[in-house]
C-alpha cells in the first residue's frame, strides 16, 4: 500500500496502522469486459465511494478524496460500531436505494450542513454500505498485499458471521463468470456497470493497473436547445441539450462538447441559421448553482429544430450529471418526441 503522504495527512505516532490513510485502488474505463481469464467481476454501485476505518468504537468514514462522511451517514458509522471486529478496514460504496435500484439524488441530500435534517433522512431513507473489498481485519494486520483471490474469501467469512440479515453492511455480489457479468451489463444486475479486478493482483492504492470497469452505455434522443460558443474564437463550443416534459415544455438537461475540430465551423454556421427564441421553455442552462460561473449564462437560444442521440451515463435531478457523447444526428425523429421519459431506469 502506498504510505508517502503529505505532512497533514501523516498519521501520527500514537495513531494505529489500522487508521492509515490512503488513496483507493481505482478502475480504468474500457469499452468490453477483459476475457482473458484471472478476473473477477462485480457490480459497479452508483453511490459514494468509502473506505472505512474500525477501530474498538472509533468509526471514520473516508470520501475517494480523503473527506470525512461519518457525519453525513450516523446509522453506517452506528452498523460498523456493533460490527463485531475489534479493527478493520473496508472498501466499498455509500448508496440509498430506491427499490431494485439506487438513489443517488436522495443520496446527495445527504451533504447538509444542518445535523437534524441528516439524522432525519437517516431514518426516512437509510443508507447501505455495500463492501467489495477488506484491508485489515485485526489491529496491525494488513490483508493489501494479499491477492484478491485470498481477501475474498476472508471478506466472505466475515460477511457471512457478521453482516446482520438485510441489514445496512452488504456483501456487492462478485463473479468469476464473463458470462454472467456481461448479462449484469444487460440488466439491472449491474446498477451502472461492471467492474472486473485481477484476482492475482495485491491492492493497488492510488493506482488503476489492476481493475477495469465497462460502464452501461444509455441514449437518448435531444433537442438541440441552444448551444456556447467555444472560449476562443467565433465557433460552437457546445450543445444545449433539452427533453420535453408532460407539460409539454423544453427542459434544460445538459450539454454535448466533443465536437471535432473539422466540424466546429460548419456546425457553427448551421446552428447560427437557427438563432432565435423560443429556445428553452422550461428550466432554462445557468440557473444558480455551487458550479455556476459567469460563462453559465452566456448561451445562443435556438429555435428547436435539430435532434441529436448522445450517449450518457448518470441522470441526477432530471438532468444529465455528467457531459455526454455524440451518437449520431436523428433527421427522422420530430423534437416533439424528443421526452423525459427516456430518462427513466
Amino acid at each position: 500500500m502506498n504510505t508517502s503522504y503529505p505532512e497533514s495527512k501523516r498519521p501520527s505516532a500514537r495513531e494505529d496502522a489500522s487508521l492509515k490513510r490512503f488513496e483507493p485502488a481505482e478502475a480504468r474505463a474500457v469499452d468490453e469486459l477483459p476475457a482473458d481469464g484471472g478476473w473477477q467481476y462485480e457490480p459497479k454501485w452508483d453511490g459514494f465511494r468509502c473506505v472505512a476505518f474500525k477501530r474498538a468504537a472509533r468509526v471514520e468514514l473516508r470520501s475517494k478524496s480523503d473527506k470525512r462522511l461519518d457525519r453525513y451517514f450516523p446509522e453506517v458509522v452506528a452498523a460498523l460500531k456493533e460490527l463485531a471486529l475489534d479493527t478493520c478496514i473496508l472498501d466499498g460504496e455509500l448508496v440509498i436505494r430506491d427499490g431494485n435500484r439506487s438513489d443517488f439524488d436522495e443520496l446527495l441530500q445527504r451533504i447538509h450542513p444542518a445535523q437534524s435534517r441528516v439524522q432525519m433522512l437517516a431514518k426516512t431513507h437509510p443508507a447501505h454500505y455495500i463492501v467489495f473489498d477488506i484491508l485489515a481485519d485485526a489491529t496491525r494486520s494488513s490483508l493489501e498485499e494479499q491477492p484478491l483471490a485470498k481477501r475474498r474469501l476472508r471478506l466472505e467469512a466475515i460477511a457471512k458471521k457478521y453482516f446482520k440479515p438485510r441489514g445496512l453492511l452488504e456483501l456487492s455480489p462478485a463473479t468469476r463468470s464473463r458470462s454472467l457479468a456481461a448479462r449484469w451489463l444487460r440488466t439491472h444486475g449491474a446498477r451502472d456497470g461492471v467492474v472486473a479486478k485481477r484476482l492475482a493482483e495485491p491492492y493497488r492504492a492510488g493506482s488503476r493497473d489492476a481493475m477495469v470497469k465497462v460502464k452501461r452505455k444509455r441514449t437518448a434522443d435531444c433537442v438541440v436547445g441552444g448551444f456556447r460558443y467555444a472560449s476562443k474564437g467565433k465557433v460552437v463550443g457546445s450543445l444545449l441539450l433539452g427533453l420535453y416534459d408532460r407539460e409539454g415544455k423544453l427542459d434544460h438537461v445538459g450539454f454535448m462538447s466533443g465536437i471535432r475540430d473539422s466540424e466546429r465551423a460548419a456546425l457553427t454556421k448551421r446552428l447560427e441559421a437557427l438563432k432565435g427564441e423560443p429556445g428553452f421553455t422550461g428550466s432554462k442552462p445557468g440557473g444558480p448553482s455551487r458550479w455556476s460561473t459567469e460563462r453559465s449564462e452566456q448561451w445562443e437560444p435556438l429555435r428547436p429544430q435539430l435532434v441529436v442521440e448522445v450517449e450518457f451515463d448518470h441522470v441526477t435531478g432530471a438532468r444529465f450529471r455528467h457531459g455526454t457523447r455524440f451518437v449520431r444526428w436523428r433527421p427522422d425523429k420530430k423534437p416533439a418526441q424528443c421526452t423525459m421519459e427516456q430518462l427513466r431506469a
